[in-house]
């Protein structure tokens, strides 16, 4: 049986260290930590996220903000938001809660957050960082950051000599994970749906990230024996034994089949998802901590 590697541990000493690095910052009289979050309309899934998010930036001792406006609000009033708040000396993070409503051009919102507050980690300036290996002062996006944590967990931080498959490519998930990967000195292999044999390849991985929206579509026998898996996705389906209308969470991967094969493998849920909102936070007082002339905090 696989050994379980514990996001909701490992988000918790992050937000232990992101408590202890804010009250730090206060006993030097520096200014502590401001996140903004902007949602824009009334998508439920959304709206559970950004109270997710005011939460614990809350409970981290942040000056939390949140900006919730109509789903009628034009780009304009938006841009000057994010302007206004790329002034505010008082924010170092900003966020913007996707999806934004169709009128809007999300890309153009996200490219106006100032790179040094862009605590998701989206804007060119900060995929480039990344792209070339400036991790010392790219912002990294946080869910791909988080995996990181929980691999270097069963793993170490030098990677030398492993070999990764990152199934997905997306820009939030799967590119900035490759990133990463290469950061650490994996050789890495970016697989998606139009990859030959892609079960074959899987089995090549010493760590495997599956990061493509499909519930369960990585099965047992696509695992190396030992291999490392993180599994990024949350899909909801249909759990007729618990009831009509019922239904669960699973990831990307098999996991009652991958444990069996697997030497380290994440939950799902109580994996991947509690890292993000942690490595927000991780994010956010770093952005504090360069704001005020500091060392930037490593976690």
């Amino acid at each position: 049986m696989a050994e379980l590697i514990d996001g909701r541990s490992a988000a918790g000493e992050v937000v232990a260290r992101v408590k202890a690095l804010v009250a730090g910052l206060s006993a030097q009289g520096k200014t502590r930590p401001g996140l903004a979050v902007v949602i824009v309309g009334e998508d439920p899934a959304s709206q559970v996220y950004v109270a997710s998010k005011s939460r614990t930036a809350k409970e981290c001792g942040f000056h939390s903000v949140q900006h919730t406006l109509s789903a009628e609000t034009g780009e304009a009033d938006l841009l000057k938001l994010i302007g206004d708040l790329n002034a505010d000396p008082a924010i170092h993070g900003i966020l913007v809660q996707l999806p934004l409503p169709r009128h809007i051009d999300a890309g153009k919102i996200i490219q106006a957050i100032a790179p040094h507050k862009d605590v998701d980690g989206f804007n060119f300036i900060n995929v480039g960082k990344l792209g070339t290996g400036e991790l010392a002062t790219a912002f990294v996006p946080c869910t791909p950051a988080g995996s990181m944590l929980l691999i270097e967990r069963v793993r170490g931080k030098d990677l030398s000599g492993l070999s990764a498959v990152v199934v997905g490519r997306s820009n939030i998930v799967g590119k900035p994970m490759a990133n990463l990967l290469l950061a650490a000195n994996c050789t890495v292999t970016i697989a998606h749906s139009r990859t030959r044999d892609l079960p074959a390849l899987a089995r090549t991985a010493d760590i495997l990230v599956a990061a493509v929206g499909r519930p369960e579509m990585v099965r047992g026998d696509w695992i190396k024996p030992g291999a490392t898996v993180i599994d990024v996705g949350i899909n909801r389906i249909a759990a007729p034994g618990k009831g009509e209308g019922k239904s669960r969470l699973v990831g990307d991967v098999a996991y009652a089949e991958a444990e069996k094969v697997a030497g380290a493998i994440t939950p799902v849920p109580g994996g991947v998802g509690p890292m993000t909102i942690a490595m927000l936070m991780a994010n956010t007082v770093a952005s504090a901590f360069l704001a005020g002339g500091l060392e930037r905090p490593v976690f």
